[in-house]
């Protein structure tokens, strides 16, 4: 396998800012387990990413988590990127699914954190497991969503 190198240029300076990224809902709640969902929030945060100018190298949604391989330029801090998608997401959920409306207006539909880390050396591997992330995800983990749904 070779390695690919993705410089990119600004007007004075080149840099090579690849993170992984991983956010979840609030309570570790399954909303994207529909396809439309999935499909709808991949969407949105392409479109984000285009706006910004930020490039993906690998997306991957799973019911109760996203992880994503960008590219952020130097002049985005982490912080800021991350919270522009995970609050551009969270809108498009709010406005567009009435079934999730009681925790829409508890604020985010996302939880506060996330989960960062560059990628240098082993890039391949960290790409293999986000592409794979559906078999690496066999153990089911517990999920506070259903107490929060109930009437």
């Amino acid at each position: 396998m070779s390695r690919n190198r993705y410089i990119k240029k600004l007007s004075h300076c080149y840099y090579e800012c690849k993170y992984h990224i991983v956010w979840t809902p609030k309570y570790r709640g399954k909303i994207l387990c529909q396809d439309h969902v999935k499909t709808e929030v991949k969407r949105i945060i392409k479109l984000v990413c285009r706006w910004k100018d930020y490039e993906i190298l690998e997306l991957n949604i799973q019911d109760d988590h996203i992880h994503m391989i960008v590219i952020i330029p130097p002049t985005s801090s982490i912080s800021y990127s991350t919270s522009i998608i995970k609050g551009k997401s969270s809108a498009w959920i709010k406005k567009s699914n009435k079934k999730y409306k009681g925790l829409a207006e508890r604020g985010s539909l996302w939880a506060r954190g996330y989960f960062v880390s560059t990628i240098g050396i082993d890039e391949i591997i960290i790409r293999r497991y986000v592409k794979f992330q559906s078999e690496h995800n066999q153990t089911p983990q517990p999920s506070l969503w259903s107490r929060i749904t109930k009437d």
